[in-house]
């Protein structure tokens, strides 16, 4: 894992970014077509940004997968992930190649998560941008996360400490709006991305930060798996390196 620490969080954005975008770059140059992985959430806010304001990205040759979805809400929820990339991401790079979204309101949720592993399976994923929760969740694999499951995507149970960060970040109105269900990608599938673009902003994440990087590795902090991926690359601002005690 290496670990970037930036002054702010416009900067992490913008390094984690370019740190993305020239892996991007490199596949289309190599393979012509990329497949990429995409998160959601106030970490991914700048990195978002600072990614589709790219010009020299051939976004006709990106095809992107969707990380995870809440059960039960549709798109047009304030708090839907689909919502958020749309607006953030998709809207802003037209041309894109093709992006699978997680139908986290589909009649049939077993045969969704079904459908979304048949699709990603078919592929490699060459740059995968994900977070880090407060809880050390990964995705929304949280503790104690399954790391052995092959599966690409699991129906997941939310526990509190993940539901409170979705409230505290400003995506629901109370606890209680906020689902307890989601599909979320596998731990092991995530892993199998060549190139992890890791954003982490905020003092909030602070203690999940050292658990990650300085922690055993381990199932109740499941981030800790980032340890053992070859191309990890994490970015974080002061405030959420704050306690690290290696600089």
């Amino acid at each position: 894992m290496k670990t970037y620490i930036l002054d702010s969080k416009q900067e992490l954005g913008a390094v984690a970014a370019e740190s993305g975008a020239d892996a991007i770059r490199r596949e289309i140059l190599e393979k012509g077509r990329v497949n990429i992985i995409l998160a959601t959430g106030a970490s991914q806010f700048e990195m978002l940004e600072h990614l589709t304001a790219m010009k020299d990205i051939d976004w006709s040759k990106v095809i992107a997968y969707h990380l995870d979805e809440y059960i039960g809400i549709p798109k047009t929820h304030p708090a839907s992930f689909r919502k958020y990339l749309k607006e953030r991401f998709v809207d802003n790079v037209p041309s894109l190649a093709g992006f699978f979204f997680i139908e986290g309101d589909a009649q049939d949720i077993e045969a969704e998560r079904l459908r979304l592993g048949e699709l990603i399976s078919r592929c490699t994923i060459d740059v995968a941008f994900v977070g880090i929760g407060e809880n050390g969740h990964l995705a929304f694999n949280d503790p104690p996360a399954d790391f052995e499951t092959e599966d690409p995507y699991l129906i997941v149970e939310l526990d509190s400490d993940c539901r409170k960060q979705q409230l505290g970040e400003g995506w629901f109105k109370t606890l209680e709006e906020v689902p307890k269900r989601a599909i979320s990608m596998s731990i092991k599938q995530i892993m199998k991305s060549s190139v992890l673009i890791v954003s982490v902003p905020d003092r909030r994440k602070a203690k999940a930060v050292k658990c990650a990087v300085e922690g055993e590795v381990t199932n109740s902090c499941p981030s800790s798996i980032l340890q053992n991926h070859p191309d990890c690359r994490l970015f974080l601002d002061n405030e959420s390196a704050s306690l690290l005690t290696k600089k």
